[in-house]
Protein backbone atom coordinates (compact mmCIF):
# COMPACT_ATOMS: atom_id res chain seq x y z
CA UNK A 1 0.00 0.00 0.00
CA UNK A 2 2.76 2.76 1.10
CA UNK A 3 4.90 1.41 -2.35
CA UNK A 4 1.16 2.35 -4.24
CA UNK A 5 1.30 5.78 -2.94
CA UNK A 6 4.89 6.70 -3.39
CA UNK A 7 4.29 5.40 -7.27
CA UNK A 8 1.64 7.49 -7.34
CA UNK A 9 2.72 10.62 -6.17
CA UNK A 10 6.16 9.67 -7.78
CA UNK A 11 4.66 9.87 -11.08
CA UNK A 12 2.56 12.97 -10.32
CA UNK A 13 5.53 14.51 -9.53
CA UNK A 14 7.27 14.17 -12.84
CA UNK A 15 3.64 14.82 -14.35
CA UNK A 16 3.62 18.51 -12.88
CA UNK A 17 7.27 19.13 -13.91
CA UNK A 18 7.10 18.36 -17.68
CA UNK A 19 4.18 20.35 -17.51
CA UNK A 20 5.68 23.73 -15.83
CA UNK A 21 8.92 22.96 -17.87
CA UNK A 22 9.79 26.13 -19.86
CA UNK A 23 10.06 25.05 -23.83
CA UNK A 24 12.21 26.87 -26.53
CA UNK A 25 10.37 28.91 -28.88
CA UNK A 26 9.93 31.71 -31.14
CA UNK A 27 8.82 35.37 -30.84
CA UNK A 28 7.19 37.08 -33.23
CA UNK A 29 6.74 40.89 -33.15
CA UNK A 30 3.57 42.36 -35.03
CA UNK A 31 3.83 45.96 -35.46
CA UNK A 32 2.78 48.71 -37.64
CA UNK A 33 5.14 49.63 -40.41
CA UNK A 34 4.33 53.21 -39.78
CA UNK A 35 6.40 52.84 -36.67
CA UNK A 36 9.43 52.46 -38.17
CA UNK A 37 8.92 55.42 -40.49
CA UNK A 38 7.86 57.70 -37.10
CA UNK A 39 11.22 57.15 -34.97
CA UNK A 40 13.45 57.96 -38.32
CA UNK A 41 11.30 60.99 -38.97
CA UNK A 42 11.41 61.54 -35.01
CA UNK A 43 15.54 61.29 -35.36
CA UNK A 44 15.36 64.22 -38.74
CA UNK A 45 13.69 66.78 -36.58
CA UNK A 46 16.07 66.19 -33.44
CA UNK A 47 19.24 66.41 -35.50
CA UNK A 48 17.76 69.89 -37.27
CA UNK A 49 16.39 71.47 -33.59
CA UNK A 50 19.99 70.19 -32.38
CA UNK A 51 21.78 71.95 -34.91
CA UNK A 52 23.04 68.64 -36.58
CA UNK A 53 23.58 66.85 -33.46
CA UNK A 54 20.83 64.53 -32.70
CA UNK A 55 22.52 62.41 -29.69
CA UNK A 56 23.71 63.33 -26.54
CA UNK A 57 26.14 61.62 -24.15
CA UNK A 58 28.34 61.95 -21.30
CA UNK A 59 31.15 65.04 -22.16
CA UNK A 60 32.23 67.72 -20.35
CA UNK A 61 31.76 71.83 -20.48
CA UNK A 62 33.30 74.28 -19.28
CA UNK A 63 31.39 76.79 -16.98
CA UNK A 64 32.33 80.37 -18.05
CA UNK A 65 29.80 82.36 -15.76
CA UNK A 66 27.86 81.72 -12.50
CA UNK A 67 25.70 84.78 -11.33
CA UNK A 68 21.73 85.91 -10.34
CA UNK A 69 21.70 88.75 -12.85
CA UNK A 70 19.66 87.38 -15.91
CA UNK A 71 20.85 90.26 -18.23
CA UNK A 72 24.38 89.81 -17.64
CA UNK A 73 24.28 86.08 -18.30
CA UNK A 74 23.31 87.18 -21.60
CA UNK A 75 25.43 89.67 -22.20
CA UNK A 76 28.63 87.22 -21.13
CA UNK A 77 26.85 84.64 -23.70
CA UNK A 78 27.16 87.59 -26.37
CA UNK A 79 30.60 88.21 -25.80
CA UNK A 80 31.26 84.28 -25.45
CA UNK A 81 29.51 83.78 -28.85
CA UNK A 82 31.60 86.78 -30.16
CA UNK A 83 34.91 85.42 -29.90
CA UNK A 84 33.85 81.86 -30.40
CA UNK A 85 31.34 81.26 -32.88
CA UNK A 86 31.74 77.80 -33.78
CA UNK A 87 31.83 76.51 -30.08
CA UNK A 88 28.02 75.94 -28.27
CA UNK A 89 27.17 78.37 -25.12
CA UNK A 90 24.29 76.76 -23.07
CA UNK A 91 22.22 78.94 -20.30
CA UNK A 92 20.88 77.06 -17.44
CA UNK A 93 18.91 78.47 -14.36
CA UNK A 94 19.66 77.02 -11.12
CA UNK A 95 17.52 79.46 -8.49
CA UNK A 96 18.74 81.84 -8.04
CA UNK A 97 21.55 81.51 -10.68
CA UNK A 98 22.17 81.47 -14.22
CA UNK A 99 24.97 79.43 -15.86
CA UNK A 100 26.46 79.86 -18.87
CA UNK A 101 28.51 76.42 -19.67
CA UNK A 102 30.52 76.43 -23.23
CA UNK A 103 31.27 73.46 -25.12
CA UNK A 104 30.45 69.66 -26.62
CA UNK A 105 33.85 68.20 -25.09
CA UNK A 106 33.84 64.22 -25.42
CA UNK A 107 37.05 63.97 -23.01
CA UNK A 108 38.62 66.09 -19.99
CA UNK A 109 42.04 66.64 -21.47
CA UNK A 110 39.87 68.70 -24.46
CA UNK A 111 37.99 70.52 -22.10
CA UNK A 112 40.75 71.44 -19.92
CA UNK A 113 42.73 72.96 -23.85
CA UNK A 114 39.67 75.20 -24.21
CA UNK A 115 39.56 76.58 -20.38
CA UNK A 116 43.81 77.40 -21.03
CA UNK A 117 42.31 79.45 -23.74
CA UNK A 118 39.49 81.14 -22.05
CA UNK A 119 41.42 82.17 -19.08
CA UNK A 120 42.60 85.37 -20.45
CA UNK A 121 38.85 85.95 -20.92
CA UNK A 122 37.07 85.01 -18.02
CA UNK A 123 38.15 84.98 -14.11
CA UNK A 124 36.66 82.06 -12.58
CA UNK A 125 36.58 78.73 -15.12
CA UNK A 126 35.83 75.76 -14.30
CA UNK A 127 34.66 71.89 -16.06
CA UNK A 128 31.62 70.04 -15.08
CA UNK A 129 30.64 66.86 -16.73
CA UNK A 130 27.54 66.65 -18.28
CA UNK A 131 25.62 65.57 -20.99
CA UNK A 132 26.40 67.35 -24.57
CA UNK A 133 25.69 66.89 -28.39
CA UNK A 134 27.53 64.40 -30.06
CA UNK A 135 27.92 65.25 -33.63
Amino acid sequence: MKILKLIVLFAGFLYSSEAFSQKAGTVEVVKDPLIDSLIARRLELSRASNGGAALSGKGFRVQIYSGNDRKEAYAEQTKFKVLYPAVGAYISYEQPNYKIRVGDFRTRIEAEKFLNKLRPYYQSVFIFSERIYLK
